[in-house]
């Protein structure tokens, strides 16, 4: 699976037929032994368009397949099934590429963690060796395979970036900058990529050609997201200038160079709209002060500000004597300030152990009992950042904490964005018994907004501070992004997306599946908030097939639920403003007047829609829309209708009058 779907018997190649048929081969494969319906082979398999017979097409596939798989099976075959859930195929694991290629990446990296590069290195040549081309051949481009496609390649660029940080450790630097070469070619705004190779490059004495790599990835990503390189990369840049061995002799095997803010810098904007949060935060440090242990839960969506708030309140407990101990979920902060893949328990542990307090000799003591007695030693505020991502063993962990950890000036603050997830919901159960602070950062509201600009010392209206807070909808992280700009281009017609924010969107964009992302497209074109009986109607579907697909992209923040706020079970679902221009913006202009078109064709049929919002998709159709689609919307509209005026619809109907005028 690991390139065109083969299957093999021994050493020979079995044929397995047309290119329809190893598609479906790819679609039960997935499923890991799991059963796909007919009718759901039949959607995937055509996405969408079925042609006739299609269902007799499936089952003479099928037919086929088991007699290449199971050729002398007597009665019913044991490889490929069928119930009354439909067909699986029973493929043992050990049988499929996928899975030999995952397992020698765990044992690469359980050999590293033990120190055995050698090991590592073999285990990685061999589970890389089995790629043949592109993940699942040709069913890359159906909606059902992309889930597994994007994992398959997203390991596969691990895989070669720890592939080359072992091989610079080894000392093979020549094989490790033509690795790190690739992946900067493959995956070009992936920082890990780019640090690999200057560290090849200065292990094989090219100090002048790692500082040029450096140049160029910090171009591109000034030109392309408007960002400069990560603290960690610009160290390792200094660390080359400077021939700073202490830095360059380690290669820091990490999965990524994003950054965790330090908390202790100076901050470029003011922090409006929390003072509330910060007062509960400051009480909070207040009382553990007094040897008191205390506990709080943070939580908000992306881009709400936690880490913002975070910072504030590690600087405030900073200047009042705490120690501060910052860990991540799922990440960990490195010397260099990049991100490791370390376990949260470690994190803190490792924190904690650089204290004075000697360790027990000769005893492997348990984390709890290292953790009860580090702790008490000095004011301390633990921040853990991302907690919905720890692994459940870390929850386990701080559940035994907030039952022991009593009386000790302490405070630990947990930050993640929703407290509803059943992951955290036993360790939050507990920390709410023990009387946690539950602080909850909701969106900014106008006046936050408008304070904000007059702290930037820019001269702005209360309607440009409504105009602002409308774009952004109160998000800090895109209200940030959108401040960037030039006062002109961040509201009215000429506003512009930020091209962080563009990329953002793009990428939870790319993971929906096919059908989510053609009905938002729809939706984009009809407006800002969604019409369910129209979109159902353009896509032959039912409202109950339409739903769960809206509910996946509010799922991805591509889409917002409004509940109504006299009946909460009741609303509408809308674009926020700037995500339904990024999502118009991934369409080609034809695209757009098919989508137009068949919009209006759609409002036509029900007969009774507003006449400026039929002409409007009738204007924008273009050469899209036919002269019976605008005859028959003239019928609900007055002689002296709009339409009329329609400039494109004169070049529209057949047999035009020499004047250009048209009988409607």
């Amino acid at each position: 699976m690991l390139g065109p779907v083969e299957v093999l018997r021994g050493d020979t190649t079995l044929e397995l037929g047309p290119r329809q048929r190893r598609v479906l081969l790819t679609r039960l494969l997935i499923e890991d032994g799991r059963p796909v319906s007919l009718g759901e082979i039949c959607r995937d398999l055509w996405q969408g368009s079925q042609p006739p017979g299609v269902v007799s097409s499936v089952r003479a596939h099928i037919s086929r397949l088991r007699s290449v798989l199971d050729p002398m099976r007597q009665g019913r075959s044991q490889i490929l099934t069928n119930g009354p859930a439909g067909y699986a195929l029973k493929v043992p694991r050990e049988a499929r590429d996928t899975v030999l290629f995952d397992e020698s990446v765990t044992r690469a990296r359980e050999a590293v963690s033990r120190g055995q590069l050698e090991v590592a290195r073999e285990e990685l040549d061999a589970g890389l060796s089995l790629w043949r081309g592109e993940a699942l051949g040709e069913a890359t481009e159906h909606a059902f395979a992309a889930r597994e496609v994007t994992r398959l390649n997203h390991a596969q660029q691990d895989a070669k970036e720890l592939q080359a940080a072992i091989l610079i450790k080894l000392g093979d630097v020549n094989r490790a900058i033509s690795i790190a070469e690739s992946l900067t070619v493959s995956v070009p705004l992936r920082e890990d990529a780019w640090a690999l190779l200057m560290r090849a490059l200065y292990g094989a004495g090219r100090s002048v050609e790692a500082l040029q790599q450096y140049e160029s990835f910090r171009a591109m990503l000034a030109r392309e997201l408007g960002l400069d390189p990560s603290p960690g990369l610009r160290d390792l840049h200094t660390a080359i200038l400077r021939h700073d061995t202490a830095v360059l002799g380690d290669p820091r095997m990490v999965r990524s160079t994003t950054l965790l803010s330090t908390g202790l810098g100076n901050v470029a904007e003011p922090l409006v709209g929390r003072a509330e949060e910060t007062a509960h935060l400051a009480a909070t440090l207040q009382a553990a002060a007094t040897a008191r242990t205390q506990w709080a839960v943070l939580t908000g969506e992306r881009g709400t500000g936690k880490t913002r708030l975070l910072d504030e309140m590690a600087v405030q407990a900073e200047a009042a004597g705490f120690a501060v101990t910052r860990i991540s979920g799922n990440l960990a902060l490195t010397e260099g300030r990049s991100i490791g893949q370390v376990c949260p328990i470690t994190q803190l542990l490792d924190d904690l152990r650089q204290s004075d307090t000697p360790a027990q000799d000769g005893v492997d003591e348990a984390p709890l009992t290292v953790l009860l007695r580090e702790l008490g030693q000095e004011p301390r505020l633990c921040v853990i950042d991302d907690l919905d991502w720890a692994p459940p063993e870390f929850h386990a962990l701080l559940r035994q904490l907030t039952a022991f950890l009593r009386d000790v000036p302490v405070a630990v603050v947990c930050a993640l964005q929703n407290a509803d997830d059943s992951v955290t919901g036993g360790l939050l159960a507990d920390l709410a018994r023990h009387g946690a602070t539950w602080i909850h950062l909701e969106p900014l509201v106008v006046a936050d907004v408008a304070e904000l600009l007059t702290a930037r010392g820019e001269d702005a209206s209360a309607e440009d501070a409504a105009l602002l807070h409308r774009r952004c909808e109160g998000n800090p992280f895109i209200l940030g992004e959108l401040l960037k700009l030039p006062p002109g281009r961040r509201t009215g017609p000429a506003a512009r997306v930020p091209v962080s924010i563009h990329r953002i969107v793009q990428a939870r964009l790319a993971e929906l599946p096919t059908e989510v992302r053609a009905v938002l497209a729809s939706a984009a074109a009809d407006g800002e908030s969604l019409d369910i009986d129209l979109l159902a109607g353009v896509h032959s579907m039912s409202r109950e097939r339409l739903l769960p697909l809206l509910d996946v992209a509010v799922t991805a923040r591509v889409l917002t639920w409004d509940a109504d706020a006299d009946e909460p079970t009741t609303g509408t679902y809308r674009f926020l403003e700037m995500y339904r221009e990024i999502v118009l913006s991934t369409l080609t202009p034809s695209a757009r007047q098919l989508l137009h078109a068949a919009l209006a064709r759609e409002l036509t049929r029900r007969g009774n829609a507003e006449p400026a919002w039929l002409a409007r998709h009738l204007r924008a159709a273009g050469p899209m829309a036919s002269a019976a689609e605008l005859a028959a919307a003239s019928r609900h509209q007055d002689a002296g209708s709009a339409l009329v005026s329609i400039p494109t619809a004169r070049r529209l109907i057949p047999g035009p009058r020499e004047n250009g005028s048209v009988d409607l």
